[in-house]
C-alpha cells in the first residue's frame, strides 16, 4: 500500500498515466502489473480489462470489472478496509478495473494463517457473506507486515442466488461478533442511501436488492452462515 489516503490514492488510480510493466500469468482472467503515474506520484496496481475477462455462465459477461469496484465500495461502507482501493477506467487495454498493489509478508504462513482466530479473518468472513463471494481461495487473501488482511479478486460476487464459496468456514454457525452486528446494521442503513445509490451504477437492481437481504439475514440470525446444500462450500482449488 501506499501513504497516501484512499481519496488520494483513488485520484491517481483513475487520473494517472497507467504504463503496464507485466502479467500475472497465474490468473484466470486478464490480470496486469501496473503502475499509475501522476505528477510525482507512482502507485503500482493491478490492472483488469474487460477486454481479458473469461466468460462465465453464472455470470453477465463484461461485469467482472464492475464487481470488484463494488466490493471496494461495500469494503469501505464497513470501515474494516478489506479491499485495497479501486477504480473503474479506461487504460491501455480498454476499461477495467485498476486496484493498488498490495506487498504481502512472506513470512506468513498461509495454511497457518488460515487455521487461526484471526479477527480480520473473521470479518473478511462477514464481508463474504455479503457481497456473496463465490471464490474466495486463500490465495486471494494478502496479509501485511502490518498485521492487515487485505481481500482481492472479487469479480464474482453479489449474484442474486447464493454462491458462497470460501475458505473461511471455521466459524460457521457461531455467534457473529458484536462489532460485525454494529457494522452490519450502519451497511444496513447505507445501502438504503448513498452507498445504495453509487452501487446502481455497477449492479443491476436485483443484485443490490439481494445484497440488503444477505445483511438483513445475517442480522436476524446473528450467526455466521452455514455451508451451502445446493453449492460447492469450498472453491477450488481452495489455495
Amino acid at each position: 500500500m501506499t501513504n497516501y489516503d484512499d481519496a488520494e490514492v483513488r485520484h491517481v488510480l483513475a487520473e494517472g498515466e497507467l504504463r503496464v510493466e507485466g502479467r500475472l500469468v497465474d490468473a484466470s482472467n486478464t490480470t496486469l502489473y501496473a503502475c499509475a503515474r501522476l505528477g510525482g506520484c507512482e502507485i503500482p496496481c493491478v490492472y483488469k480489462p474487460i477486454a481479458g475477462e473469461r466468460p462465465l455462465w453464472d455470470f453477465p459477461d463484461g461485469t467482472l470489472a464492475y464487481r470488484e469496484v463494488a466490493a471496494y465500495l461495500v469494503s469501505q461502507a464497513t470501515g474494516w478496509g478489506i479491499v485495497p482501493p479501486t477504480v473503474l477506467r479506461d487504460g491501455p487495454f480498454g476499461p477495467g478495473a485498476c486496484q493498488v498493489w498490495v506487498e504481502v509478508d512472506p513470512d506468513v504462513d498461509l495454511l497457518e494463517l488460515l487455521r487461526s482466530d484471526h479477527p480480520g479473518l473473521q470479518r473478511i468472513a462477514v464481508f463474504d457473506a455479503v457481497v456473496n463471494n463465490a471464490d474466495r481461495k486463500g490465495g486471494h487473501l494478502l496479509p501485511t507486515k502490518a498485521g492487515h488482511i487485505f481481500g482481492v479478486d472479487h469479480g464474482v460476487c453479489f449474484a442474486v442466488e447464493d454462491k458462497l464459496r470460501t475458505v473461511l468456514w471455521q466459524w460457521r454457525s457461531q455467534p457473529l461478533p458484536a462489532d460485525a452486528v454494529e457494522t452490519l446494521r450502519a451497511l444496513r442503513d447505507k445501502l438504503a442511501g448513498d452507498l445504495g445509490a453509487e452501487l446502481a451504477a455497477l449492479l443491476s437492481r436485483q443484485e443490490i436488492a439481494a445484497t440488503r437481504r444477505r445483511v438483513n439475514r445475517l442480522l436476524a440470525t446473528r450467526r455466521f452462515p452455514e455451508p451451502p446444500e445446493h453449492w460447492p462450500a469450498i472453491p477450488w482449488p481452495p489455495l
